[in-house]
């Protein structure tokens, strides 16, 4: 299916405005555009994790969603997801249920990289037909911008904070796309805003689509822990990916491929600068800390590069 920006917009929307997410929030923008990618005639279950987009989402009774929605716990997402999926090919085998579902996962990084990463490797590893998608923020913002595991190294976080003999968190951020894939699901993939959506809506449709397990993990900036302006999110997206911060690329049944590389690949500072998160990194004498970052990221998109062309 070719991508049409008007055609997709024009698509009833799966989750509906109203809702309780702060302005600039990235999450609804990775939800919207991931329910997008689905034909309108299909019908979904979706499960959330406790986090920032369930809490502001679903207030009983109010919903922002339109098709089938459970909260789940922080810890239990995909297997929650998991059991309904099971349940939907028992009752569609004995002729109970005639229309088609997709069943789509949705948690922060709280939910996916910590809490939740046991039950979701479970639900990798059996090969459930269902989506599990990352809105990646890199900390636990719905309780006070606490980091997490994907918090990158050196950001100011409430746990992590930055102070005479601090320089906030001290570990890099762990690596879950690839995690993932090395449970050898049919697809994993790594995206995030950039353009007109292509590359999310296009990874999108194929995790939804591909029969088995898939995971997305999408990079959703939280202008409220981040510190930027709420109309730049786009911009931060754009230098995220320029300066290979956040790699775009895709892993098919084993098989790496990048799906955009830098023409002229940007230092990091680019992406650190404009972010309240990284301001101490600027300040005289810790110049260090952005050579370490640089360092990590060089190394570690030279590894994406040898596994894409492998």
């Amino acid at each position: 299916m070719a991508y049409n920006l008007k055609k997709e917009v024009e698509k009833p929307e799966r989750f509906s405005g109203g809702h309780r997410m702060c302005a600039g929030c990235g999450s609804p923008i990775a939800v919207r555009n991931v329910l997008r990618a689905m034909d309108p005639e299909d019908k979904a279950v979706v499960c959330c994790a406790t986090g920032c987009l369930e809490v502001s989402s679903f207030l009983y009774p109010y919903t922002a969603w339109e098709d089938s929605y459970i909260h789940a716990a922080f810890e239990n997402a995909a297997a929650t997801l998991g059991g309904v999926e099971a349940c939907y090919n028992v009752l569609k085998k004995k002729g109970k249920i005639d229309e088609t579902y997709k069943f789509i996962a949705f948690g922060g990084d709280g939910g996916t990289y910590d809490i939740g990463l046991q039950s979701l490797s479970g639900a990798m590893e059996r090969g459930h037909d269902m989506v599990y998608v990352c809105y990646d923020n890199e900390a636990y913002m719905n309780t006070g911008i606490q980091r997490s595991s994907s918090t990158p190294r050196f950001a100011d976080a409430t746990t992590s904070p930055v102070g005479d003999v601090s320089y906030g968190k001290l570990q890099n951020k762990k690596d879950l796309t690839a995690i993932i894939a090395a449970h050898h699901v049919p697809y994993a993939a790594q995206t995030t805003f950039i353009g007109n959506l292509k590359d999310l809506y296009e990874k999108a449709r194929k995790a939804i689509y591909t029969p088995g397990a898939a995971f997305l993990n999408i990079m959703a900036p939280c202008p409220r822990g981040w510190r930027y302006p709420a109309e730049n999110i786009m911009e931060i997206c754009k230098l995220a990916v320029e300066t290979c911060m956040w790699p775009l690329y895709e892993v098919e049944d084993g098989k790496w491929t990048l799906s955009y590389e830098p023409k002229k690949k940007l230092p990091v500072e680019e992406y650190l600068k404009p972010q309240g998160r990284f301001k101490h990194m600027f300040k005289p004498g810790n110049e260090w800390m952005i050579e370490e970052v640089q360092k990590t990221v060089d190394r570690r998109w030279e590894e994406l590069l040898t596994k894409c062309e492998g």
